[in-house]
């Protein structure tokens, strides 16, 4: 396939997810966005008479004094966000054994995200990387923007497979001032990711998306098999019709998921899986109404 057949066969492919992602953010998933995110802050809206209950923090003591009854002050919600996309497009994220790459399963997650949040009124940004960073576009509002967005993630070819979540975490801390919505999209195999992922949530609301393929969870029965690692070109002769074997593996891949989840957990960040065998927007849509129950409490 030529360059100019590559780029055109991806355009197809971001026009697609565009028709896709919109109809799916029209239909079902714009008002689960905005219940599930809050603004960066409050600004001032009014005065109003005290009610019992009421925080006595925000009595103004002037407007208090000179109407001889207490005044406090209203809020409204800031809703402008800063969302950024970070999203793993190293080697593992060529793999898909069902319709979709895990690179794709990621895109299509980032249009529904980033046409959600650009309905809303707020910005989207994009954080590319594997071994390390590879291209960070900042926020901004628009349906272009968000096109571009999937675009990159689609076209981007890193130079080093590998994946390095420490220094994608690295680059956030460093690069983004204000607090911001980060939603890390990766398969997450990579190790450290503790104390990576803990350093940004405490600055910027962390949400993990983990994008996984069912063929990784369970080996089939499928004879001997050279298996390639996509990021290290590690290679190894596997005798699949080994049932021990293929029960380890199982066993393996279960405790590694349930690690993902704890150290998420740890630290206060909220997790949710994606797989490349099914519609990525029940999978979102679960997370964001877990989110918007979190803040009803």
């Amino acid at each position: 396939m030529t360059h100019d057949e590559h780029i055109e066969e991806v355009m197809s492919r971001v026009r697609k997810l565009e028709l896709k992602a919109r109809r799916l953010v029209r239909e079902t998933f714009a008002g689960e966005y905005q219940s599930s995110f809050r603004g960066q802050g409050l600004d001032f809206d009014d005065f109003r008479e005290y009610a019992h209950g009421d925080e006595i923090r925000f009595i103004d003591w002037n407007v208090t004094a000179r109407m001889g009854t207490p005044y406090i002050r209203k809020f409204r919600e800031e809703r402008e966000l800063a969302v950024i996309l970070a999203v793993d497009v190293s080697g593992s994220a060529e793999f898909g054994s069902v319709h979709f790459s895990k690179r794709e399963a990621a895109a299509e997650a980032a249009a529904i995200l980033g046409f959600s949040a650009v309905g809303n009124g707020d910005k989207v940004g994009l954080l590319l990387f594997a071994h390390e960073p590879i291209l960070f576009v900042p926020p901004a509002k628009g349906t272009r923007h968000v096109l571009r967005i999937v675009r990159e993630i689609l076209m981007a070819e890193p130079d080093k497979p590998g994946t390095s979540i420490q220094s994608a975490c690295d680059f956030l801390i460093r690069t983004l001032r204000r607090k911001a919505f980060v939603f890390m999209i990766s398969d997450f195999f990579d190790d450290p990711i503790d104390k990576p992922l803990g350093k940004v949530a405490r600055k910027h609301e962390t949400i993990a998306l983990q994008v996984n393929d069912p063929l990784e969870m369970t080996l089939p029965k499928a004879g001997r098999v050279v298996f390639t690692d996509p990021e290290t070109g590690w290679e190894a002769l596997v005798n699949t019709n080994n049932a021990n074997l293929r029960m380890g593996y199982e066993k393996l891949m279960r405790r590694q998921m349930e690690g993902i989840r704890a150290i998420c957990k740890k630290n206060g960040i909220d997790h949710a899986q994606i797989s490349t065998d099914r519609e990525r927007l029940g999978d979102l849509h679960r997370l964001l109404k877990k989110r918007a129950s979190k803040r009803a409490r």
